[in-house]
Formats: C-alpha cells, sequence, structure tokens
C-alpha cells in the first residue's frame, strides 16, 4: 500500500500522494466499483485506468471512512465526494496520483517533468510571469506556473477559462525544495485569490491551491 505523501495543510485541510506500483487488479479489488464507477471508468483510455483508480483509492484512505463515498461530478464536472463538506481535486501522471481536500475550493496537479511544456509556454505565461523565471531552473520554474494554473482551473471548476488572461500568478522566486506563492481567477465577475504550495518530488512537479 504505497502511501507515499498525506499531511495536513494549515488551517484545514489534506494533501496526498500515491505510489502507483500494483497492478489494476489490486485497485479493482479495493474500491469495488458501483456499476457507475465501472461506466465512468470505460470511458477513460487504457493507460490512464490504473491512475482513474488509484485516485479514488486515495481519496477514500485519506477521508478516514469505513465504507467509501462515491466521487461523482456536478453539472460542470466538477469531481466531490458524496456527503462531505470538504472541496476535492484530483490529479495524476505517471507513477502518481494526488489529492487535496479543503473546506474552501482547492485544485491540485502532480506532473512530471517534460521539456515539451516550453512549446506551449506562450499559451499559458503572461510577460510578467516570464520575466521572474529562474534561468538555471527554467523547467521546474515553469512548471510551477503551469501546475499552479492547472489547480487554480480545477478549484473555480465551472471550465471556460483561458490560462493566460484569467487565470494569474504572482511572479516569485523559485525555491527547489518547497514553495510558496499567490494566484488569481479573474473574470467578469468572478475575482479568486489562492494561496498556492509546491514541491519537487523526484522528477514530478506537485502544485495545490486553495482559495484565501
Amino acid at each position: 500500500m504505497p502511501l507515499f505523501l498525506h499531511e495536513n495543510i494549515e488551517p484545514k485541510g489534506e494533501i496526498g500522494m500515491w505510489d502507483i506500483t500494483e497492478g489494476d487488479d489490486f485497485f479493482v479489488s479495493e474500491l469495488v466499483l458501483t456499476y457507475s464507477e465501472a461506466k465512468m471508468l470505460e470511458e477513460v483510455i487504457a493507460k490512464r485506468r490504473k491512475e482513474w483508480m488509484a485516485g479514488r483509492l486515495l481519496l477514500h484512505r485519506m477521508s478516514g471512512r469505513k465504507e467509501r463515498g462515491l466521487c461523482v461530478k456536478d453539472e460542470y464536472g466538477k469531481p466531490f465526494l458524496e456527503n462531505s463538506p470538504f472541496d476535492i481535486s484530483l490529479s495524476h501522471s505517471g507513477r502518481f496520483a494526488a489529492v487535496v481536500a479543503a473546506p474552501n475550493a482547492c485544485g491540485v496537479d502532480v506532473q512530471r517533468l517534460v521539456e515539451k511544456l516550453r512549446r506551449i509556454e506562450g499559451k499559458f505565461m503572461r510577460e510578467e510571469e516570464f520575466a521572474c523565471l529562474a534561468q538555471e531552473k527554467y523547467l521546474e520554474h515553469l512548471h510551477v506556473f503551469w501546475g499552479a494554473k492547472e489547480a487554480m482551473y480545477k478549484a473555480y471548476g465551472k471550465k471556460k477559462l483561458e490560462f493566460r488572461e484569467h487565470i494569474l500568478v504572482e511572479p516569485f522566486e523559485y525555491d527547489v525544495t518547497f514553495g510558496r506563492c499567490k494566484g488569481y481567477v479573474r473574470k467578469a465577475d468572478t475575482n479568486m485569490e489562492f494561496d498556492i504550495r509546491y514541491r519537487l518530488i523526484e522528477n514530478y512537479m506537485l502544485v495545490y491551491a486553495i482559495e484565501i
């Protein structure tokens, strides 16, 4: 049971990661999927199904419940845990699945560091954000911006956001161990502010955002 990370978030909340080393059969037996979940899983591409299941098992283990609550989606496709007052968000990439839960709107992103992110940087980075990138840690710093905007997009939860236009990250100095910055979602009558935390774990960037 490789629960890789499970920590409390101040003032309230939890962040967790699962190191996906098991086979599909393990997750199927542990989750005991309902009919509706099995139908949802059928729509997930084959190579992502184990990650999908790992995220839901992690969510259950973090909840502390004896019986697993269903992870369902609202009208916009944002996931939530049945009969829970906490907002939740899930992410997965390669060997890791991640979950964040908090009383306020929250989002999480875990992403393996990939060079191809440079190819689309102009689509999500603003000029003032580009200006603060640490040249010696450019790719890592860039992944924090991507992860922060992805996390805030999930926290907003209603889609129809442009990463470059509507989701902003305050320029910050990159911390190679465990860092923090601020971000905003600004669109029409929406003005959300977020506390953003990030850390590099092996070759993966974990970023989560909590509305403040």
